[in-house]
């Protein structure tokens, strides 16, 4: 794939012209409001993994409207009676799920706790998955996909649906006496990492105890350019459904400007480290660049600037990005973090 985006100076400097709704805010305010309505309810019910070296527990908790999102916890076996360790909340790809209980546990070999929640009505890709989503947006008419569900209104749009589970998530992984609730870190790749943007945003001044966020070439950020500009697939589901609904782009776009990274980014207080790659033609290192510049800029987190951050960037990749290069760059990264 050759580099078919901005160049790299550019990039550095690029700013997207998505301005967040006057009322984003009070919509969130609302939105975690009624979440928290209904009991967090987490269990953690302990299930042979086959693995010597680490323990997994089956979790279960509420997520939007009260339904049950399900999840992995992954601690070192040799964590130490009484120990409470930092945890990693890891969010999945889209289609993904959670995948088999054993099939993704780095976290936790690096001295982690690893707590991966499935996401809804997903798991039908790359990785298993285990959570249904009964709330669909009835009577509205969508593109094949999930980008398009219910983006006739934000109350329906299927991504408030995720981004409150997300959410919910690190409440749940709070809640287990092996945790730190004060060292919560945030990481995805792709759409889980434009879950990773939007927890960090919705979390600063809701939620206490993210101290770090690691989105891996984030999904979600910047649709307008986005829409315009990507090739491949998720993205283009909304373009096609524009396509035949040639009279709803104003109000679809009025929509997703609720679940824009770039808006939510923005919020953010917490260090993070993203990751671009120039060569990505499903997450364009200029949506990427678009979240990562308005990154904590709504914030006066740690400096005159806003929240501290970092990106590092793979020439010569494609959506895979850094893969295992980058996990070494995000344990250094945590590494210094956590001292």
């Amino acid at each position: 794939m050759p580099l078919f985006d901005l160049p790299l100076a550019q990039l550095r400097s690029y700013t997207s012209g998505v301005t967040p709704p006057d009322d984003l805010a009070a919509f969130w305010d609302a939105t975690i409001d009624e979440a928290r309505a209904f009991p967090l309810d987490a269990a953690f019910e302990p299930v042979e993994n086959y693995l010597t070296v680490i323990d997994t527990f089956d979790v279960t908790f509420a997520g939007f409207g009260g339904a049950p999102v399900k999840g992995w916890l992954h601690l070192p076996a040799n964590r130490g009676e009484g120990a409470r360790l930092p945890v990693v909340v890891n969010y999945i790809g889209y289609s993904g799920g959670r995948g088999l209980v054993n099939q993704d546990t780095r976290w936790a070999q690096a001295g982690y706790a690893h707590f991966i929640m499935d996401t809804r009505g997903q798991g039908y890709g790359g990785t298993l998955g285990d959570t249904a989503d009964p709330h669909p947006s009835a009577g509205d008419v969508a593109h094949a996909g999930l980008m398009t569900r219910g983006i006739s209104s934000r109350e329906d749009y299927y991504y408030r649906r995720v981004y409150v589970d997300a959410f919910r998530a690190v409440e749940a992984a709070q809640a287990h006496p092996a945790v730190d609730p004060a060292r919560v870190v945030l990481a995805g790749i792709s759409q889980g990492g434009g879950l990773v943007v939007a927890t960090a945003g919705l979390t600063a001044g809701r939620l206490d105890g993210v101290i770090a966020a690691l989105p891996d070439v984030p999904f979600l950020q910047d649709f307008p350019r986005a829409i315009d500009i990507t090739p491949r697939g998720p993205y283009p589901e909304i373009a096609q459904f524009l396509a035949r609904h040639r009279d709803r782009y104003e109000s679809a776009m009025d929509v997703l400007n609720y679940f824009d990274g770039v808006n939510l980014a923005r919020l953010a207080t917490a260090p993070a480290l993203y990751s671009a790659a120039l060569m990505d033609d499903i997450c364009p290192a200029s949506t990427v660049f678009a979240s990562f510049n308005a990154y904590g800029s709504g914030t006066n987190a740690s400096s005159s600037t806003g929240a501290a951050k970092e990106i590092e960037v793979y020439r010569f990749n494609n959506h895979e990005g850094g893969q295992e290069h980058h996990w070494i760059r995000q344990l250094e990264f945590l590494r210094k973090l956590l001292g």
